[in-house]
């Protein structure tokens, strides 16, 4: 597990590099919107090929229904507490979580091995890059000046490796335990895909560049696999 809070500082480091650089130079909504395609195909490249697979190798119905279940009504959760603080404070509050929930999969993908740890390390570095970008954007809007968010951002970001420190006690629980945890990480991932990124990719009108940005990352994530095996 030390490996995966290493790990979790090459998104948090992309983060604020994202949001350090969109301070001053913002990018249009079309190049957010292809952003948001191909994260969301990397993310769901990397939780249909890696963390699905060792679900399925652990054969724990029990675990993997309790976990994702729990996955569900977490982010659900999430969702209801984002709708009821509105502002800037909304905002960060909802990135700050899935900072946090994002380090947690990540801890959480290293119990299932290197391999599957590095490859959600691609995936959320991305996510996170782009929130990072949207909170610059919002935050900008809002009036706040560039130093502020910069430093705003830094604070978020550094939940990802607090994330991942959370998971740490997974690595000495049962492999059914384990399964129920990779199944509220499975839950997560899709979460983050579906209701998040392609949600908000979509507020843009759509171009068929655009949408096949998606399966660019999908792709790409899974060429990056079959380099790694």
């Amino acid at each position: 597990m030390t490996a995966a809070w290493i790990y979790t500082l090459v998104p948090m480091l992309l983060g604020l590099t994202a949001a350090s650089i969109s301070v001053w130079v913002r990018p249009g909504p079309l190049a957010i919107s292809a952003i948001q395609h191909f994260a969301a195909g990397v993310v769901f490249a990397a939780a249909a090929g890696e963390i699905l697979p060792d679900i399925k190798h652990q054969g724990s119905a029990v675990a993997t229904l309790v976990g994702g279940a729990t996955g569900v009504a977490v982010m659900l959760l999430v969702k209801q507490i984002e709708g009821y603080i509105k502002g800037p404070a909304g905002l960060l509050a909802a990135i700050g979580i899935d900072v946090l929930i994002d380090g947690l999969v990540l801890g959480i993908g290293f119990t299932a091995g290197v391999k599957s740890g590095l490859l959600l390390t691609a995936a959320l570095s991305l996510e996170v890059a782009f929130l990072g970008l949207a909170l610059t954007s919002k935050l900008g809007a809002s009036g706040w000046n560039r130093r502020r968010i910069v430093a705003v951002t830094a604070g978020l970001m550094a939940l990802m490796p607090i994330g991942a420190l959370l998971a740490t006690p997974v690595t000495s629980l049962s492999p059914p335990v384990v399964s129920g945890f990779l199944a509220f990480g499975l839950v997560a991932l899709l979460y983050l895909v579906t209701e998040e990124l392609l949600v908000e990719a979509h507020e843009t009108p759509d171009r068929p560049w655009i949408t096949a940005m998606f399966f660019v990352g999908f792709l790409l994530l899974l060429l990056f696999e079959e380099s790694l095996a």
